[in-house]
């Protein structure tokens, strides 16, 4: 049996402790939360015997294996490195890290033990494993374009106010781009193995206007939307764009195109999920067929997939679906497109 540690007790790690209650492997042992009261509270909510404010105090506990860590990305970084030299494996929720030297510090205090990234979730569904064998296998051929292009519809304003840190460079790293270009990039990356080496970038971002002002809290730095494209030494290129509180009408693709066809995906579940395959057709063009299709609404696999992927991870030793060294290829990614937007100049990748 695993014992796992959750460390936060926010919203996101109630899912988490969901994922482990459905679980014969693994089992939630402690959480831990700066607030006691929300601590102890979520601990009789799940059923964890043990409850903390300080996780060093659990890190320092044999009896505590692996730890999953529910809270901001400022405060992540740290607790993930004294995990580690802790001898605790970590599942770590998104963005990984701050930015690309934090996730190194991490990365070399990580050692033979397993590190794993909650930015895998879209990858846990049917649909994302389909696309991953017929991509591997060479059903594209050589990838040309891998391309994100998210608007959202702004909802009712929020209530009573919105998160201080969810636009704030300073407690999240960025904005939307690593709120959710880091479910776009590791889905499509992940597709591919994540086996590309960046070259270039260029970016744009800009952040909420007028008419939105009230969807984010004050003193929010952050971009709402982003437009950006990193070029590889492999001969292909990340389109990547994706906007919040804009008055872009509602729409999403994701795609990923190679010299023998593309894919379109589906990212986010849908009552009725497909895969469809465009090829070259001589004589007539191109023709599109249903690769995959099936029923993903409601099996919740985004939340529990990653918890359940860590966890065999560790017992059976292998890379979970996002590791650490996987994670930074996004962090690196996220680095050059601010550096970009903030000097409005193209960025060399080391």
């Amino acid at each position: 049996m695993l014992n796992i540690a959750v460390i936060g007790c926010g919203v996101i790690a109630q899912y988490h402790l969901r994922a482990l209650a459905k679980m014969k492997t693994a089992r939630a042992v402690a959480v831990c939360d700066v607030l006691a009261e929300v601590a102890e509270k979520t601990a009789a909510e799940f059923g964890v015997e043990r409850w903390a404010t300080n996780a060093s105090e659990l890190f320092r506990d044999a009896s505590v294996h692996a730890v999953i860590l529910a809270l901001p990305a400022n405060v992540r970084g740290a607790l993930a490195v004294e995990a580690f030299k802790a001898g605790k494996h970590v599942l770590t929720e998104k963005p990984v890290a701050m930015n690309a030297a934090e996730l190194r510090t991490m990365l070399a205090a990580q050692g033979d033990l397993v590190g794993a990234c909650c930015s895998a979730r879209y990858r846990s569904f049917e649909s994302a494993k389909a696309a991953t064998a017929f991509i591997r296998f060479g059903g594209l051929g050589r990838i040309r374009t891998i391309t994100c292009r998210a608007a959202t519809k702004p909802g009712d304003q929020p209530s009573p106010n919105p998160p201080v840190w969810r636009l704030r460079r300073d407690l999240n790293g960025g904005g939307i781009f690593v709120n959710w270009g880091c479910y776009d990039v590791d889905y499509l990356l992940g597709l591919v193995d994540f086996k590309l080496t960046p070259q270039f970038a260029l970016a744009r971002t800009w952040q909420v206007p007028e008419a939105f002002a009230a969807y984010a809290a004050a003193g929010s730095d952050a971009e709402t939307h982003i437009v950006g494209l990193v070029t590889f030494a492999e001969g292909c290129v990340l389109n990547y764009e994706r906007a919040e509180f804009s008055s872009l009408p509602a729409n999403s693709v994701w795609q990923i195109s190679g010299d023998k066809g593309a894919l379109d995906l589906q990212m986010l579940r849908y009552t009725s999920a497909s895969l469809m395959l465009t090829q070259p057709n001589p004589g007539t063009g191109t023709k599109t067929t249903v690769l995959w299709e099936g029923e993903e609404s409601g099996t919740g696999a985004e939340h529990d997939g990653v918890v359940f992927d860590f966890v065999e991870a560790v017992r059976e030793k292998k890379k979970p679906m996002t590791s650490l060294k996987d994670a930074l290829l996004f962090a690196r990614i996220a680095d050059a497109f601010y550096t970009s937007a903030d000097t409005g100049k193209p960025v060399s990748f080391d």
